[in-house]
């Protein structure tokens, strides 16, 4: 007789995730931003989430680096056109346990309707049960991507000769999940 795992659901509980990215500015300093707005599902057969299938989205008008001027600038057509493009969005192809809590996931970036296959290190922070009875997960995931893979191609330099921005992203996302 056959055993059937059922498959666990869950989504990314936006009040305890952040969605932060870094890029060099001048070549001298380091900016962060952020995406406010985001969603996401994971949808898993085990406790350890080996093999997960994984959706990611966030609002490009929902971009925050604490600067409005630049969050304007990041939003035009220079850079994401949130407009045209109001979305980024990643699905994934794999999640291999690569150590205990250690994991590669690898899949698939749309920004400005460019895809491209990205590769992202991810730690399992473990699952606990909140005061309300929720099941919760945690994790860390980090990679970086080249901005003008995507069509973010603005570019300028400074009388000195440095580059404004730089090309390469660091992403840096905490992810809490709730189970459904």
């Amino acid at each position: 007789m056959e055993t059937t795992q059922l498959v666990k659901t869950w989504a990314i509980d936006p009040a305890h995730s952040e969605i932060h990215f870094k890029v060099k500015h001048m070549m001298v300093s380091t900016v962060t931003g952020s995406f406010d707005e985001f969603s996401g599902t994971v949808k898993t057969e085990n406790d350890d989430f080996k093999d997960a299938e994984i959706e990611f989205s966030a609002k490009i008008d929902s971009i925050n680096t604490k600067n409005s001027d630049r969050d304007g600038h990041l939003k035009s057509d220079d850079f994401f056109n949130a407009v045209a493009y109001p979305e980024l969005k990643f699905i994934s192809s794999s999640l291999t346990k690569e150590g205990e809590d250690e994991y590669k996931l690898k899949g698939y970036l749309t920004i400005r309707d460019i895809t491209k296959e990205v590769e992202l290190d991810v730690l399992f922070n473990g699952q606990a049960v909140d005061p309300y009875g929720n099941t919760k997960a945690g994790f860390e995931i980090t990679g970086k991507i080249n901005r003008k893979d995507f069509g973010l191609k603005w570019s300028a330099v400074t009388e000195a000769g440095s580059i404004v921005v730089g090309d390469q992203i660091r992403l840096d996302l905490n992810v809490q999940l709730i189970l459904n």
